[in-house]
Formats: structure tokens, sequence, C-alpha cells
């Protein structure tokens, strides 16, 4: 079999597969987050957000509302530094983003089936 034979198989196997990767997995939300960042953020943001009462005066004073929040928690940093990971039933994570034009941090209760932001305060 010649080279230029071998590469047009190749070339239809490589774009039969594509099509059929696509097909399978077109209508799935998969996503690719593989950094501590990102499964940390994906895991907050699967449960159920609430706020404390402190958080949500915070919010009003600085007019910050949820939209930003939920932002945060999607494209925000998590600073594993200042996180206590140590803690058996909630682990307690310190989240830096941007909240239209201010810098503003998140401390965040990460339990089972809750979230619970504990404390927004501007960097």
């Amino acid at each position: 079999m010649k080279l230029v034979q071998r590469v047009a198989y190749y070339g239809a196997g490589f774009v039969v597969g594509l099509i059929i990767l696509f097909f399978f997995l077109g209508g799935k939300k998969a996503s690719c987050d593989y950094g501590f960042d990102s499964r940390t953020l994906k895991n907050i943001r699967s449960k159920k957000i609430e706020y404390t009462a402190a958080a949500e005066e915070f919010m009003q004073r600085a007019q910050i509302d949820t939209v930003s929040v939920h932002e945060i928690l999607k494209n925000g940093d998590v600073d594993f530094s200042e996180t206590d990971r140590s803690l058996d039933s909630c682990k307690i994570y310190l989240v830096d983003g941007v909240a239209k034009t201010k810098e503003v941090r998140l401390r965040i209760q990460n339990c089972e089936k809750v979230a619970t932001i504990l404390e927004v305060a501007e960097n």
C-alpha cells in the first residue's frame, strides 16, 4: 500500500471518528475542569448557595448583586494558602474575583449540600 493511500485511509477514519464523537458529545454539557480552582468552584456552584446577613449587608452597601457573585464563582481564583480545608464537615474557601470593577473576596463555607457565603469584602 502506498503512502498516499495510507494517509487517505487514516484521514477518512479520523473524520468518521470526529463525526461520531461530536454526535455523542454534542448535546452534553461536558467540561474540562481539571485544575484545583476549577474543580473547587464547580463543586461550590453545584450546590444551593445561601448568604449570611453580613454578606447581604455588604453586598447592598457596595451595590454588588448575586449575578456578580455567581460570575466570581465561575471565573474567580481560590486562595488555597488562606483556605481552611482541614475541617471534617464543612471546608472554608476564600475566592478572589472582580465584581463591577471592584476586587472582591468571598469567604465561603462549603458543606455537603449547601454553600454559604459567610463574608463579602473588598480586596
